[in-house]
């Protein structure tokens, strides 16, 4: 049986260009029977979502975000569930814009504090 994202919090490894998810942005995760959502907000988002399934490893989903500059943006990933060699989890995704040009690659990790507890807020607390 595959790890459950429900309640994990996880962060971009490395920030995107100006105006997406970056190093600051915090995701947190939710599922339930083979649906994922997640809030996520941090850097340049102020406030975005995702929903969307799950089959096995893999996550097909689509996201819309709201970003400090007032404007909006959307777009499709799938990822792949990784289980870490320290017990966390990795998504690697793959992406592209649907209200714009753009597509790529990214990694989220599952955030840990610096006493090695996992990090238990929303993508709400900034």
């Amino acid at each position: 049986m595959p790890r459950s994202l429900d309640g994990l919090v996880l962060a971009p490894v490395a920030d995107q260009a100006p105006g997406q998810v970056g190093t600051l942005t915090r995701f947190a995760y939710h599922e339930k029977d083979g649906e994922i959502w997640a809030d996520y907000a941090g850097g340049d988002v102020v406030r975005g979502h995702l929903l969307g399934t799950r089959e096995g490893d893999r996550l097909d989903f689509r996201y819309v975000q709201l970003r400090t500059d007032g404007t909006t943006a959307s777009g499709h990933c799938v990822s792949l569930v990784v289980e870490l060699p320290d017990g966390r989890v990795r998504l690697e995704e793959t992406w592209e814009w649907e209200s714009r040009p753009g597509s790529g690659t990214s990694t989220v990790e599952q955030i840990e504090t610096a006493d090695g507890a996992v990090e238990q807020v929303t993508a709400h607390d900034r």
